[in-house]
Order: structure tokens, then sequence, then C-alpha cells
């Protein structure tokens, strides 16, 4: 089988993140900052995790969907003392802050602000990240939760809020920081042995991860359960925007599909059908190139099977496999 052609530097950047270190400009994502005295309430109610018993210094991942729980977009949420940064997709920006807003009512203190362009967003991703957060002075970030974080000075630019977390299945940090301090802070990381990754490599290892986005495996086809994004639902908490569809769907076990990766022998496009023989059993929602292979993501019908599964998209042969940000565990 012939591997196909990547960018040098790409190909580094991904095995820098997978042994060693990266750090990604993600400061194109989306960041809306949630304050008032009501906004933890606000997005507990609006969001399928449970906000109300997390404390400033915490954060999570959270999904937003609809009353029929079909998913909008999986969002980080970070906790401070006076408001809720939540780093959003891209393309979900502008319809959040109009879809949230829509749900603050008269007597609801709650205030919605978009400071995506005062921010920036980095991400360190790889086992050695913890090395330059040690060196960065921010050591005791090092085994906290997902979605911890404090507020560090580097170099000149101070104000650097360090987060537990890469965005991806791998270890790794978020930095969010004022965009006046981005240059300084870029230039750090790389000094202490970052390797610069690009949005293209970005895409490719967070398909070879399995981090769902929106259009692609986030859309009105699916529910979080289907994606398997278990981690960012609470069943113990009370009424939210689609939980009588997500709380049936766990009592009676009704996923019907999960999102797996397909390791492929040929290149494919996203929207190709995934088959057995003649019968249909799902469809690719991402497809990426490394110099490992041909990789895909896609939701195949539970009944039909999963890890180790031999299928057909298109003209490639395919085999099912895990892919480590998603989890189809029913939980305990």
């Amino acid at each position: 089988m012939s591997k196909p052609a990547i960018d040098n530097k790409d190909a580094e950047a991904i095995i820098a993140a997978q042994q060693s270190v990266a750090v990604c400009d993600r400061s194109h994502w989306g960041r809306i900052k949630v304050s008032g005295d009501d906004r933890l309430r606000f997005l507990h109610n609006q969001s399928t995790n449970d906000f109300q018993s997390l404390k400033p210094g915490q954060g999570c991942d959270t999904v937003f969907v609809s009353s029929t729980a079909r998913t909008i977009d999986l969002a980080t949420a970070y906790v401070r003392d006076d408001a809720v940064i939540l780093l959003v997709s891209p393309n979900r920006r502008e319809f959040l802050i109009e879809w949230l807003d829509k749900y603050i009512f008269f007597a609801d203190k709650v205030e919605l602000a978009d400071i995506t362009n005062y921010t920036c967003t980095f991400s360190l991703i790889g086992p050695k990240s913890h090395g330059i957060i040690e060196t960065l002075t921010a050591g005791e970030l090092t085994g906290k939760p997902y979605g911890s974080h404090q507020v560090y000075t580097i170099s000149s630019a101070e104000g650097v809020r360090i987060a537990v977390g890469s965005g991806l299945a791998s270890p790794g940090y978020t930095l969010n920081f004022p965009v006046t301090d981005k240059e300084v802070v870029w230039q750090k990381l790389l000094k202490l042995g970052a390797v610069e990754m690009s949005e293209t490599a970005w895409e490719m290892l967070r398909v070879l991860e399995g981090r769902p986005v929106p259009e692609k495996e986030l859309t009105d086809d699916y529910n979080p359960l289907e994606v398997g994004l278990w981690q960012t639902v609470s069943f113990s908490k009370g009424c939210y925007i689609g939980q009588e569809t997500i709380a049936r769907l766990n009592t009676y076990k009704g996923v019907k599909q999960n999102l797996w990766g397909i390791r492929l022998n040929a290149a494919v496009e996203a929207g190709t059908m995934i088959t057995i023989g003649e019968e249909k059993v799902g469809k690719i929602t991402s497809y990426t190139e490394t110099n490992d292979g041909y990789f895909g993501l896609g939701y195949i019908r539970t009944k039909a099977g999963g890890v180790g599964l031999k299928v057909q998209v298109g003209e490639a042969e395919g085999e099912v496999v895990t892919i480590p940000f998603v989890s189809h565990e029913y939980p305990a």
C-alpha cells in the first residue's frame, strides 16, 4: 500500500505532539465571557455538564444541544472568580452567542460578551508539555484534574491563564491571555522546545484522536451519546435543554450508532457511505492522510459491530478502531 505524501513540517508537528511537545495557535476559536450572579445556574441549564458544582479554578467540557438533544457544539468552560470563559468552535461562536442570548430572561443576572478579538488561545500538546509548564513555574498544575487553571506571568506577559488539557486526547495545556501578549508568549514556548503546529496538522491530529467538530461529527443528525461524549454529560443534575432525550437514551440503552475511527487502505471523501456487503451501516464524517496512512471518522450502526469490524468505504477497505477522545462505554 502506498503511503500519502505529507508536508514535512506537519509530519514533524504530529510526531512532536505524540512523542514530545507541539504548540498550536487556536486564537481563531471563539471565546465567550459569561458573567453575572446567575452565570453558573444559567450554563447548568443550557448544556450537558454540571456547572453548579464547579468552583473558581475548575473547568469542564460541555455540549450545547438542541431541545431534541442534537449536538450544536462541544465547548470547554473555565470558571473564574468573576465569570466563566467558554472556548467554542470557530464556526459556532456567533451562533452560540445568539442562541444563549435567547434563553436570558428579564430577571436573569447573566451577561454575554464576545472576547475573541481581544484574547488568544494556544495549546501545548504532547507528553513533554509538563516540562514546559514546570519551567514556566506553573508546575502545581501537573496532575490536577482536567480543566483546572491558574493565572501566571510568562516573560513580560501577565495574566496568562494556563489550564490542564490540550483540547485533544493527547496530554497538554491550554493558554488563554490578552492578544497584546501573543508574540511574547509564542516565542517563549518555541524557545522552550515546543514545535510549531499548523492548523492543517491540528486537523490531522484531531481526526486521528477522534475529537468531534461541528458540521462534521456534531450535527442535527447526532446526539452526545452517539458521539461518545459521556464525560461531558451529567446524569444526576436536574433539567436542562435536551435532558429528557439524553436520559431516555441512557436508561433504555437506545444509542443506535457510534462514532469510530476507520483505518483505510486508500483515500476516501467525507460523506462516503460505509457498507458491509450490500448493506449501508454508516457514513464517513471526516478524513485525513498522514505518513502512517489513510484514516477516517464515521458513524456506524451499533448492531453492525465495533472495533475490528471490516468495512467497505467506497472503493477502499477499512477496519474499525478505537479513537481516544471518545468512549462508548455506558457509565457504571
